[in-house]
């Protein structure tokens, strides 16, 4: 598969994943973010089971705390106490963060054009707060601000390092690292429900295995395949996808206004992907 379309389905994808925490999953972020690595990891384990190398411990410990304890952890809390369009926006400002941390850590400077397409992409999603009845929880704010950074610091080291192991069992491990931390987490809070429905389940079922398991091992194929700094752009989907969702489902008719920074985000998709390599930062 074309890794560019690998990171365009992750990402619409991971979109609908708001509309399924706010309507059909219990309202309890760590222990759905503990389901969603485990559920997600764990049927991956079983197609491959192969351990990273010893050496190769500690970093797959970073990762699946940065890519999934970490993130799961903010992304939930921020789909509980904001809309799904503006969480998705948050999350979307991955790519500059992506820019930003490819820097000093890959040695990778944004070309002008790119640096211009992640720019308008932001300005973009942002149109899309322009809302009347849009208040911004604090806390949520800064949980999805969290969850974007977290992602784009986990895909630039995974860039860095490469991989020691198979893309599933790697991916796998990375779940249930970040699984095994969130359900401490959970237990240790007292974050767990009292009841679990069928709805609930069937939730759990699709965040795990659709929005997790299948998403994951699209996500790190592509940064596999074509580098951090070039997927990252097809963050600005998930709020695309988000909001359109919340104006279906939950009836937030988009104004002319957020109209049109829809359509500044699809155009700085374009324009990111025209932008080339990024150049290397000549030695000193």
């Amino acid at each position: 598969m074309n890794p560019k379309l690998s990171a365009a389905l992750a990402a619409a994808i991971w979109g609908t994943t708001y509309i399924v925490t706010s309507t059909i999953l219990p309202h309890n972020p760590v222990f759905v973010a503990a389901v969603r690595a485990l559920g997600g990891g764990l049927p991956l384990l079983f197609i491959d089971l192969r351990l990273p190398p010893r050496d190769w411990l500690l970093k797959v410990t970073l990762l699946g705390t940065l890519n999934c304890g970490i993130f799961f952890a903010f992304f939930f809390i921020a789909a509980e106490r904001l809309p799904g369009g503006v969480a998705g926006t948050l999350q979307s400002l991955g790519p500059i963060f992506t820019v930003l941390i490819a820097w000093p850590l890959l040695g990778q400077s944004p070309s002008p054009i790119r640096l211009a397409g992640v720019v308008a992409g932001a300005i973009g999603v942002m149109l899309l707060l322009t809302h009347g009845t849009v208040a911004l929880d604090l806390i949520g704010t800064v949980a999805g601000i969290g969850a974007a950074v977290s992602l784009a610091l986990g895909g630039v080291l995974l860039n860095r390092w490469g991989r020691p192991a198979p893309l599933l069992a790697f991916t796998a491990w990375q779940l249930v690292v970040g699984g095994i931390e969130l359900a401490v987490l959970a237990i240790l809070i007292g974050d767990i429900p009292t009841t679990v429905t069928a709805q609930n389940i069937a939730g759990f079922a699709y965040v795990a295995l659709i929005g997790t398991s299948t998403t994951y091992a699209l996500w790190f194929y592509a940064i596999d395949k074509a580098g951090a700094p070039s997927v990252a752009p097809f963050f600005l989907l998930i709020p695309v996808v988000a909001f359109a969702l919340d104006a279906s489902i939950k009836g937030f008719v988009p104004t002319f206004v957020q109209g049109i920074g829809a359509l500044i985000v699809l155009g700085s998709l374009l324009i990111g992907q025209q932008a080339g390599k990024p150049r290397a930062t000549p030695a000193e």
